[in-house]
């Protein structure tokens, strides 16, 4: 009996330790766990250790708490201008109350999608095509503020709202390209007729200064041949008064060596002769003799006969 009783003992210990063991339970980070207490919400369990009461309480889902993205398929949308276009959404979203996301609706995902759905197509249907293609800020802010209000009495939080690809009829996407196309070539155009006039203003400009410089070139040249030629004729007028001047000067002095030497009449006369020979090298054609050259001429002549004379007599 007494091997009996240590047997059951243990099995009891055992069976106890095994539930203990299996009803413990670690909540990892980012993740909450709804828990049931006889098919009734009991609590949210965060991160840590918690012990779950066997047979009792029951972990109704594991929710993750990190932000979620959804991609939605392209939605078929008309605009306020009747032009039916197709618009896919990307939706972030993150769980805040995990007691609301599991109590408070039925599939959420599914409820997102339909909800993003119907909001994108009341709010597509104020605008116009236009409005549309260039308006994603704005759909984007209206479309978030709208399921966030939506989703908040099911503990989801709507961060952020995308527009992914917003798809125009073919027709459209057609007169698009050609308007594209257009503009581009205009744009080119202009860029173009723009270089050209640059060019032309560029060479134009180039023409003009290199003008000026030539002209100026031309003129510095002119200035400096003037002050050239005005040099080299002050230089010669400046030469020929020093010439002038050293002649006079050499003249004056010749008279006043003779006056110091007491020359006579004779040998002024003698001075004329010499002058009068210099005179008849040159090209004169008529040259004035004075009369008391012209004696002393004569008396010159008889001396010589007389001289020739003696010289004859002697050689007799």
């Amino acid at each position: 009996m007494g091997i009996l009783k240590l047997i059951i003992i243990a099995i009891v210990v055992m069976i106890v330790i095994g539930l203990l063991v299996t009803n413990i339970r670690i909540v990892p980070q980012a993740r909450a766990y709804v828990v049931e207490r006889l098919g009734a919400y009991h609590g949210t369990w965060q991160v840590g250790l918690h012990f779950k009461v066997p047979l009792i309480d029951k972990i109704a889902r594991k929710v993750s708490l990190k932000e979620r993205v959804i991609d939605f398929p392209p939605q078929p949308v008309i605009t306020k201008d009747n032009v039916t276009m197709r618009i896919d959404t990307v939706v972030f979203f993150q769980i805040t109350d995990p007691k609301l996301f599991v109590y408070g609706v039925d599939n959420p995902i599914m409820a997102i999608e339909n909800l993003t759905a119907t909001t994108l197509r009341n709010i597509i249907g104020d605008l116009e095509l236009d409005e549309t293609l260039t308006s994603r800020e704005t759909i984007n802010t209206k479309m978030r503020a709208s399921l966030d209000v939506a989703t908040d009495p099911w503990g989801i939080k709507v961060n952020r709202v995308e527009l992914k690809n917003i798809i125009p009829p073919q027709a459209i996407q057609d007169a698009m390209e050609k308007q594209m196309k257009a503009e581009r070539e205009r744009r080119e155009a202009v860029t173009r007729a723009e270089g050209e006039k640059t060019a032309t203003i560029l060479v134009a400009q180039g023409k003009k200064e290199s003008a000026i410089l030539d002209a100026e070139a031309e003129k510095q040249a002119a200035i400096l041949r003037a002050e050239a030629k005005k040099e080299a004729t002050v230089r010669e007028a400046e030469g020929q008064a020093e010439a002038v001047l050293k002649v006079q000067k050499a003249n004056a002095e010749g008279l006043r060596m003779i006056k110091e030497a007491g020359a006579d009449n004779a040998v002024l006369t003698l001075k004329s002769f010499e002058a009068l020979a210099k005179v008849a090298d040159g090209k004169s054609t008529k040259i004035i003799i004075p009369s008391e050259i012209q004696n002393l001429a004569g008396l010159a002549a008889s001396l010589k006969e007389v001289v020739v004379d003696e010289k004859d007599k002697k050689e007799e």
